[in-house]
């Protein structure tokens, strides 16, 4: 997961910003800030964070003038470790999620993704957020009318315009065989999200926040670097311009 920072006014003196923002990292790796729109500063190295690295960020912004007679008030130091390194890749033509950790492949859970005109996706998204339960209604992703579900069980959060990988226990036998979503990627569950043994339960409670799912082979472009804590998808050259 990369380190996002957050500002409430847009800044137009991003250099003093970011240089009262440092970074250190146990083991030492060189960790990179880039900038999304006016108010957005994601931090991340070149390849993933290497599992149990020690991050430590000191935001020193008390006092520095972020934009003219604005001026921030947080000093504070953040610390967290890196957990256990876990990737899925989504086949989105094989309908197939290989989960790894490590590199190796752990469980292989048949899937079902964006159907055509509503295809998931390519690319890194990072786990951002996890919730036992959701209601998922096309009204607010621009899909209106087309369905409203008040119990997605196992829902997982891949982008800021709601893609998830989620619990799907009205999909029939779409898992493994053909793609039927709108745009998110399902796995089999059951209503209520009760049954320890079904995939999505397992993938839900196997997965933690940061962790990343790649998809390929699907008929959309590559997912905005910006619509999530999505920085994984832009080359090193590009993050650090």
């Amino acid at each position: 997961m990369p380190f996002s920072v957050r500002f409430t006014r847009g800044i137009t003196s991003p250099a003093d910003v970011e240089k009262a923002i440092s970074v250190r990292t146990e083991p030492a790796v060189d960790v990179e800030g880039h900038w999304f729109g006016n108010d957005r500063l994601d931090f991340r190295p070149e390849k993933y964070w290497k599992e149990g690295t020690k991050v430590t960020v000191d935001l020193n912004l008390d006092g520095v003038e972020g934009r003219d007679g604005v001026y921030g008030k947080q000093r504070k130091t953040v610390k967290f470790t890196i957990g256990r390194n876990q990737v899925s890749v989504v086949d989105a033509k094989k309908h197939t999620m290989k989960v790894t950790q490590d590199g190796k492949v752990v469980k292989t859970i048949p899937v079902t993704t964006g159907k055509p005109g509503y295809e998931t996706w390519n690319g890194q998204m990072v786990m951002s957020e996890k919730l036992a339960v959701t209601r998922m209604n096309g009204e607010t992703v621009g899909y209106g009318g087309e369905y409203d579900i008040k119990d997605v069980p196992h829902a997982i959060r891949l982008t800021n315009s709601g893609t998830f990988v989620h619990g799907n226990y009205w999909g029939g036998g779409a898992f493994g065989n053909y793609n039927a979503s709108h745009g998110c990627v399902g796995l089999r569950d059951v209503r209520g999200g009760y049954d320890k043994g079904v995939p999505a339960a397992w993938f839900f409670n196997h997965s933690m926040l940061g962790d990343v799912v790649v998809v390929k082979h699907s008929h959309d472009r590559t997912v905005a670097p910006d619509n999530g804590l999505n920085g994984w998808n832009m080359s090193w050259e590009d993050w650090k311009k």
